[in-house]
């Protein structure tokens, strides 16, 4: 295990149990959340993109301003829905916010997952063309974004330009070197994992699998890990490629962690329905600091993952969140092989 960050969901609620109780809350304390787990040692601060939801939903300006905040911690997205995406101005986006923090995005795109309307993209502007879906729009959307960011000119230039042109065709601006080698996608099934190898992005994988085959979660990722990398290796790619996982992990270390979370010590898996199909859902982990240490280590998808992303609880606000990440690097992460 090479890497631990958090990844949040970004929820905002008026409850008053909840301490993000607006839009401003929640990204200026995603932002603060950053800073404090670059501060504790972390490696990662990854937030989800959700469309027509109190949640976290354009990711751009959040990771531009987090990036301003801190100097080390990578920055990411678990996942940005391409059903939505202009893939050239995202290209720009994603550019300026990757120059802004030095070369530290690491972007997780995908499919998306269920929506909160009814096929919310076509709100957004887009349709799949006849005959295809909105799977395959997505994937069209990613492959214009991959080729973009790969930084070769595509454009015929004005012959008479307000300013200068550079000679030859022109392309986005501005360009992030090596970005296109930090694009991940959010494979919810085997096959989707070998597809993400041959297009030459990063895996990252949830605690959701749209399948199930019977075995565990942590088998059935794991059997996934491999067969990214197999199709990797098959493919040719030059570069070592990443896979992440997430996982919900709560160390039990005082009197409020015992509260808020010792009734999931016994947590397991779950398989449900979801787009039509059988899924399997991941368990929580919660239970003292040798407990977990003795659970996780026979959790076979995090061993054969680089990344480990920290699901967190963002509505319990800035302060507990730092106090799981923290405890997670400290009593935890050593036995993992972490660094």
């Amino acid at each position: 295990m090479k890497n631990i960050g958090f990844l949040s969901f970004g929820h905002w609620s008026a409850s008053p149990h909840s301490r993000v109780r607006s839009g401003a809350d929640a990204l200026l304390q995603s932002i603060e959340l950053a800073v404090a787990a670059e501060e504790a040692g972390a490696d990662g601060a990854f937030y989800r993109v959700h469309h027509f939801a109190q949640q976290l939903a354009s990711p751009f300006p959040l990771l531009a301003a987090a990036a301003a905040r801190t100097s080390r911690i990578e920055l990411g997205t678990g996942v940005i829905d391409m059903r939505y995406e202009n893939p050239l101005y995202m290209a720009e986006d994603a550019g300026s916010a990757d120059l802004i923090s030095g070369g530290r995005l690491q972007l997780g795109i995908s499919r998306g997952s269920p929506e909160q309307v009814i096929d919310g993209y076509r709100y957004f502007g887009y349709t799949p063309p006849e005959g295809t879906s909105d799977g395959d729009m997505a994937r069209e959307h990613t492959a214009t974004f991959l080729k973009v960011l790969e930084g070769e000119g595509f454009a015929r230039p004005n012959p008479r330009p307000m300013f200068p042109n550079p000679p030859g065709l022109l392309r986005i601006e501005p360009h992030a070197p090596g970005l296109r080698d930090r694009i991940w996608w959010g494979a919810g099934s085997r096959a989707t994992a070998e597809w993400t190898a041959e297009q030459g992005m990063n895996l990252m994988s949830s605690t959701l699998l749209t399948e199930d085959t019977g075995v565990p979660f942590h088998r059935l990722q794991a059997e996934q890990i491999r067969r990214f990398r197999d199709a990797w290796t098959a493919a040719g790619h030059e570069r070592e490629p990443r896979v992440s996982v997430s996982r919900s992990i709560f160390p039990i270390v005082n009197d409020l962690d015992r509260q808020l979370f010792w009734r999931e010590h016994d947590s397991t898996d779950q398989v449900g329905w979801i787009d039509g199909g059988n899924a399997r859902f991941g368990r929580t982990y919660a239970n003292e600091p040798d407990k977990l240490i003795a659970e996780l280590a026979e959790d076979e998808a995090i061993a054969a993952a680089d990344t480990l992303l920290l699901t967190v609880p963002n509505q319990l606000g800035v302060d507990y969140n730092a106090h799981v990440v923290e405890s997670v690097l400290t009593h935890l992460a050593p036995e993992l092989g972490w660094r």
